[in-house]
C-alpha cells in the first residue's frame, strides 16, 4: 500500500537527494496525515458525544491537532524546497526542521490541555455511557494510527527526514494512547470506578512524551550536532586514498537542511611538493566528495615535513600526549630549531568537556615532552573535535 502510494504520487521517487522529490514526499505525507486525522477526529468526537468520556473527546482533539501538524509539515516541506536566494544563500532547507519544531510545540500544548482536563475529571468524576460503536471507532483508530506510523517511518527513512520520523513516533504514541482510552472505556463497562479521568491523564503523558521527543529531534540539527561517525570514516577513507594526502583533521560538516550540507577539512601534504600539482589534486578531491556524498567541500592544505626524523619525533610526542588521555590527538606537527632550544609546534584535539583546562593541558604536555629533551619547547594550539 505504501509503495503503491509512492509510485502513484511521486515521480523519480528513488532520487531522494533531489529537493523536488523531497517536496513530493513531504506533500504526500502531509496530505495523507491531514485526511486520516480529520476522519479520526470526527469519529472520536462522535464517540465522545455518545459516551460523555473526556478521554475520548481529548483524543479527538489530539487527532485534530495532528491534522494541523500535518498542515504545518506540508507547508514546511514546500518552503524547504525553495531555491537559494540573496537573503538565504544556503537555501531554505532548515524550514523542514522549523516545521517539525512547530509541530512538536503543538503536540506539547495539546498534552498540557489534556492533562488539565483530566485532572478536573479525576477530581470531579462523571459517569461514562458505554457504546459498542465508540469501541469500534477507537479500535479502527488504533489500526489507522499504526499504519500511519509505518507509513511515515518508511518515508522518513527513505529521505532521512527528522520531521517525518517524529511524526511516525507521534502516530505510535497516539495508537498507544487510544489503546489506553479503549481499555478505560471497556473497564468502565464492567466497573463503577472513575477510570475515565485517570486514562485521560495517561493519554496526556503519552502525548507530552511524544512532543518532547519530537522537539528534541528537530532542535538538535538546528543547534548543530556531530556528523554521523560512519560518514566521517567514509570521508576520511576517500581523502586518504590519494597518496598526496598524508593526514586530515579539523573535519567540520555544516547542516543547512536535508540534502544541503557543506564541509571543510584540513589535508596534510608534503612541504616539498609542487604546490600547483597538489592544488589541482585538492580540487579533484573536492569534486569527488561532492559526487560521492552530495556535500560541498572546502579543503585547506597544511604543508608538513615528512622526513624520518620529524616523523619519529611526532610519533613519540603523540604517544606522550595520549599518555595524558587516550582521547587526545595531535596534528600539524613541525619543528623550528634554534641555538638554545627547539620549538615543537602542533595542534592538540580535545573532546568537548575535557577534564583539563587548556593551560593545564599545555603545561602537562610541556612537562611530558621535556623528558625527551630539556631543550624542547612546545607551542600548542588546542582544538575541539566536531565529530564523534
Amino acid at each position: 500500500m505504501i509503495d503503491l502510494l509512492v509510485r502513484r504520487f511521486i515521480q523519480n521517487a528513488d532520487d531522494t537527494a533531489s529537493p523536488a522529490v523531497r517536496q513530493a514526499y513531504g506533500r504526500l505525507s502531509g496530505l495523507v496525515g491531514i485526511l486520516l486525522n480529520l476522519l479520526l477526529s470526527a469519529g472520536k468526537f462522535l464517540a465522545g458525544l455518545l459516551t460523555g468520556a473526556i478521554s475520548i473527546t481529548a483524543d479527538a482533539f489530539n487527532n485534530l491537532s495532528d491534522a494541523g501538524s500535518s498542515v504545518v509539515t506540508l507547508i514546511g516541506f514546500q518552503m524547504a524546497g525553495k531555491k537559494a536566494d540573496a537573503d538565504h544563500p544556503f537555501g531554505h532547507g532548515r524550514m523542514e526542521y522549523l516545521s517539525g519544531l512547530f509541530v512538536s510545540v503543538l503536540i506539547l500544548l495539546v498534552g498540557v490541555e489534556l492533562f488539565k482536563s483530566s485532572v478536573e475529571k479525576v477530581l470531579h468524576p462523571t459517569p461514562v455511557d458505554f457504546s459498542w460503536l465508540s469501541a469500534v471507532i477507537l479500535a479502527v483508530s488504533i489500526c489507522v494510527k499504526l499504519w500511519m506510523c509505518l507509513f511515515n517511518r518508511k518515508l522518513g527513512r527513505r529521505i532521512d527526514s527528522a520531521a517525518m520520523l517524529a511524526t511516525s513516533t507521534d502516530s505510535l504514541s497516539d495508537a498507544v494512547a487510544t489503546g489506553a482510552v479503549l481499555a478505560g472505556l471497556l473497564a468502565g463497562r464492567f466497573t463503577s470506578l472513575p477510570v475515565d479521568g485517570w486514562v485521560g491523564l495517561l493519554v496526556s503523558l503519552f502525548i507530552l512524551k511524544a512532543g518532547w521527543g519530537a522537539a528534541k529531534d528537530t532542535i538538535d540539527p538546528l543547534l548543530g550536532k556531530p556528523a554521523d561517525p560512519a560518514l566521517v570514516r567514509e570521508i576520511e577513507a576517500t581523502v586518504l586514498a590519494h597518496e598526496e594526502i598524508s593526514g586530515i583533521h579539523d573535519l567540520v560538516i555544516h547542516d543547512y537542511g536535508p540534502g544541503r550540507r557543506m564541509m571543510s577539512l584540513h589535508a596534510e601534504v608534503s612541504a616539498d611538493c609542487d604546490i600547483m600539482v597538489v592544488h589541482d589534486k585538492i580540487d579533484n578531491i573536492e569534486r569527488e566528495l561532492y559526487e560521492v556524498y552530495g556535500i560541498e567541500a572546502v579543503i585547506h592544505m597544511d604543508p608538513v615535513r615528512n622526513d624520518e626524523q620529524t616523523l619519529q619525533l611526532r610519533a613519540r610526542v603523540a604517544l606522550l600526549v595520549q599518555s595524558i588521555d587516550p582521547a587526545l590527538s595531535i596534528h600539524d606537527f613541525r619543528t623550528v630549531p634554534g641555538p638554545t632550544h627547539t620549538n615543537l609546534i602542533f595542534d592538540v584535539v580535545t573532546p568537548h568537556g575535557f577534564r583539563l583546562e587548556d593551560d593545564q593541558l599545555k603545561a602537562s604536555i610541556q612537562q611530558a615532552v621535556s623528558v625527551l629533551d630539556s631543550s624542547y619547547r612546545t607551542v600548542i594550539q588546542v582544538d575541539r573535535t566536531y565529530v564523534e
